[in-house]
């Protein structure tokens, strides 16, 4: 038996989506362990290209079985989108699960987050997934186990509109009816009655038969509503040790952590970002849009903030969560560039520092840069590490060295097969 969970090492948008959907192959069960469909996750293979939202990655593997965990805020509309779409291309979907107690992202959760953005906020991506988090610590949310039993979610509905309602008035929208969302509980019940589980016992039945889980984690550690930049993160936690927390079983049983990142920095929404930069050698990076693997997010759409890999945030994702090994994606990326910077440590106020700052100093810091020399030649059809140009060796073992861990795996492009291992 082997637990491994895979966790974004950045920012977000590290490639999780291609790591999953490779290291699946090997894996009896994948579970989505927290967040909402504010996820991007990008898949190619040879089913096509697919930005998944919600359902784990690992899907279109067919030796296995995809949990929606317990940790996560699910939009049953938006997953049944999802759902039609993975198998208009032929794949199967009745190893689909979702754990009964995760939370359902509610219409309402959804308005109310375009109304606060709309009355200033922070970027978000306007699903709802912070309300939906917001309300479930108020316990004022239903459940997946809610469909199982109509008349009791009908009840709780008319104990949870006076406040959503009241919330809904101080913006100025209109109130929302327990008629109109019971009748989308009948609807989701009908569709997705037969896919709801027991969390416990059916992820306990998989440690108990010693079966390799995968636990996928959605955005990034910098993005972890305790860990990361507050108030510029998410609602959720996407850190390693969640994966137990959430699945209910002990962090011990946890074998391997592997970190996604990318070979250099993006981001998305508002924040301190200390490596940006808007134009020259960075900026080639980026492309127009039009392919899979260009740098523009795969829920929003909006063009992402890019600059050079930063080993201070490196060295914390690897602080709180243990990386095991770190999956270094998009190393094609920088094939045509002379020369790459890499921010080796953080200036603040005239010193240099030797801890990770809070965010309200880490709008203060300045990147201090080591240069590299860059490779200049195409590593798309490089399979093995060893076969690597020299200059992208160096340029892999200077990231182990100082973020101290290993890279086990190499993104040469967008495709699942595109990896050098």
């Amino acid at each position: 038996m082997s637990i491994s969970v895979l966790v974004g090492a950045q920012w977000g948008d590290e490639g999780k989506g291609k790591m999953i959907d490779y290291l699946s192959r090997d894996c009896d069960l994948i579970v989505r362990f927290q967040g909402g469909d504010n996820a991007g996750h990008t898949v190619i293979n040879e089913h096509g290209v697919f930005k998944l939202h919600l359902i784990p990655s690992g899907i279109f593997n067919k030796g296995g079985e995809c949990l929606i965990g317990t940790g996560t805020v699910v939009n049953p509309d938006v997953l049944e989108d999802e759902i039609k779409q993975i198998e208009d291309a032929g794949v199967r979907m009745s190893g689909l699960k979702i754990s009964g107690k995760a939370h359902i992202l509610m219409p309402y959760h959804q308005k109310l987050d375009e109304l606060m953005e709309a009355a200033g906020g922070i970027g978000t991506t306007k699903r709802g997934i912070g309300q939906a988090y917001s309300y479930k610590a108020l316990r004022k949310n239903l459940r997946f186990e809610d469909l199982l039993n109509l008349n009791s979610a009908r009840k709780k509905l008319e104990a949870i509109l006076p406040v959503i309602n009241n919330q809904m008035r101080a913006y100025g929208a209109e109130d929302y009816t327990v008629d109109f969302l019971y009748e989308k509980c009948e609807k989701w019940a009908e569709r997705f009655a037969s896919m709801i589980v027991d969390p416990i016992r059916y992820l306990h039945s998989y440690i108990d038969a010693d079966k390799n889980i995968l636990f996928e984690g959605q955005l990034a550690a910098m993005k972890d509503i305790d860990l990361g930049i507050y108030p510029y993160v998410t609602s959720s936690n996407p850190t390693a040790a969640y994966a137990a927390v959430s699945g209910g079983f002990s962090a011990k049983k946890i074998d391997r952590v592997i970190g996604v990142a990318k070979a250099f920095s993006s981001a998305v929404g508002a924040g301190p970002f200390p490596t940006e930069e808007f134009e020259g050698d960075i900026d080639l990076i980026r492309g127009k849009g039009d392919k899979p693997d260009d740098e523009f997010g795969a829920r929003t759409g909006r063009s992402r903030r890019l600059g050079w890999l930063d080993i201070p945030v490196l060295k914390y994702t690897n602080l709180i969560n243990g990386f095991d090994t770190l999956a270094l994606c998009k190393i094609d990326k920088l094939d045509n560039l002379p020369e790459i910077k890499v921010c080796v440590a953080y200036e603040l106020d005239g010193e240099v520092i030797d801890y990770f700052p809070n965010t309200e100093e880490l709008e203060r810091v300045k990147p201090v840069y080591e240069t590299l020399p860059g490779w200049m030649c195409s590593t798309k059809e490089i399979r093995r590490l060893e076969d690597l140009p020299e200059n992208a060796k160096k340029y892999i073992k200077t990231i182990e060295e100082l973020v101290g861990t290993t890279v086990g795996y190499v993104g040469v492009g967008p495709d699942r097969e595109e990896l050098a291992v």
